[in-house]
């Protein structure tokens, strides 16, 4: 019971610097593991060839997909559970918690299914060429299956972070990532089992993340009880989950989109470029998730002071979070910008094409990056604040809204420059409307505030 009011004293009412270190940071760090292993399995695939290299880029967004529909429950309900404990309401998030783990693992497993079915239609639809494909099937065939494992992870990751059980989060993706770097080079080198091997390495670390959290759950360190019997999808109860976990799906297939219409127009320039361009997208990848990572603590802080009214406490998570997610994006960034050709050339065997392509789009996506953490912190706020219309536009913006446009069109009239560049100005435009949304926020919230203290005088 101590360790279970400790997680709520650091929502509500622990100095915003400690509560946002103790909740963010482990969750930070776990996602930097977990980023850096996706980044570990495309530098040992490369090893291989830049059609093995390509496949993982092509299988990528495909796996994306499937995780989202763990992101929409999972996400969704961690700030509908952050509301509920700022009131006191245990019942109702027991309830949710149940309804949000059983609802994703169900509709995951359909997914899965069919996107079994109908894998080489779906690989040819984003992108897999010819001498891709063998390769894309092989790992896919495996990798597709085991995100039934990441559907459950991810919602757990969510619900349990809402908590504030913050190294619980950290200790799942870190065994499962330090797991999957060691098995990588024995499955895909050693046991020459090649992109196949890269695929049962990311099954088995996943099945290890998730013997993590169902040891949390059995062992009863969670403040939610999680049982068939509290599975109960109220209309009310799903109104308030998909309401932000919808946009936060819609997000993740935004993301997916984007990298499958960066492989798709990668594609008439050759393999090479689809190779470059997977290795932009795994390192940028890597600094979004830690960014993600940290403000997955900012989040409960956020929906807790909303919720039990606590507008200072709000304002100062807001701030802080801006100045700690800037300032970490403003050092990945400037790395990315000024070390863009050795980082590429990490991930070929000399391939001057894709050296030359990966250079020059991760120089520009590491200039852009800085921007990337304040988008961040309001794009996840409107969320925790249960503003799903404002949440799923601003989530939407930077991978969709703005991104699709631009990747359909700028390659029309610049080229292979156009899909280089695509990102980085669909992020500059994605925080010119971040601006904007941000400052009516603030006005809603200070006259929410002077409403309070009006009711608290009367």
């Amino acid at each position: 019971m101590n360790e279970r009011n400790n997680k709520l004293e650091l929502l509500g009412s622990a100095p915003i610097p400690k509560a946002l270190m103790a909740l963010g940071i482990p969750i930070m760090i776990g996602m930097l593991i977990n980023a850096l292993y996706n980044l570990v399995d495309a530098y040992f695939v490369a090893g291989l060839g830049k059609s093995q290299m390509g496949a993982i880029s092509i299988v990528f967004p495909l796996g994306q997909v499937v995780v989202g529909l763990g992101l929409m429950f999972g996400n969704g309900a961690a700030s509908y559970l952050s509301r509920l404990l700022g009131r006191g309401d245990k019942d109702t998030a027991d309830k949710v918690a149940s309804t949000a783990l059983y609802s994703s693992i169900l509709i995951g497993a359909i997914i899965i299914l069919l996107s079994t079915i109908f894998l080489k239609p779906i690989l040819v639809m984003v992108g897999a060429t010819e001498t891709i494909m063998p390769y894309a099937l092989t790992y896919a065939r495996i990798y597709v299956l085991s995100c039934i494992f990441n559907v459950f992870n991810v919602t757990m990751n969510n619900i349990v972070s809402s908590e504030g059980a913050a190294k619980t989060t950290m200790c799942a993706l870190l065994l499962g990532a330090v797991l999957n770097i060691g098995l990588d080079p024995l499955f895909i080198y050693i046991l020459d089992m090649g992109v196949e091997g890269a695929a049962i390495a990311t099954a088995i670390s996943q099945m290890v993340s998730t013997l993590v959290y169902l040891t949390y759950v059995l062992r009863k360190k969670s403040v939610f009880t999680f049982s068939i019997k509290e599975f109960s999808p109220t209309r009310q109860m799903m109104t308030e989950i998909l309401k932000i976990g919808v946009p936060t799906l819609v997000f993740q297939l935004l993301t997916s989109l984007s990298i499958a219409l960066i492989n798709r127009a990668s594609s008439n320039y050759g393999d090479s470029v689809i190779a470059g361009m997977g290795a932009v997208t795994r390192i940028t990848s890597m600094g979004t998730l830690v960014v993600f990572g940290f403000l997955k603590g900012f989040q409960p802080i956020a929906g807790f002071s909303y919720g039990a009214k606590k507008f200072d406490r709000l304002r100062e998570a807001i701030k802080t979070s801006i100045i700690w997610s800037t300032s970490f994006c403003l050092v990945v960034g400037l790395v990315m910008a000024v070390f863009s050709t050795q980082i590429i050339s990490q991930f070929t065997k000399g391939d001057t094409q894709m050296i030359l392509v990966g250079q020059k789009s991760l120089f520009a996506n590491g200039i852009t990056f800085i921007l990337f953490g304040f988008y961040t912190v309001y794009s996840s706020l409107f969320l925790a604040l249960g503003k799903g219309a404002a949440g799923f536009f601003l989530g939407a913006c930077r991978q969709g809204v703005c991104f699709v446009p631009v990747i359909l069109l700028l390659p029309m009239v610049w080229g292979m420059n156009g899909i280089l560049y695509a990102q980085p100005i669909a992020d500059v435009i994605s925080v010119v409307i971040t601006v904007f949304m941000a400052l009516h926020l603030h006005r809603e919230l200070s006259m929410a505030e002077k409403q309070v203290r009006s009711n608290s005088e009367m």
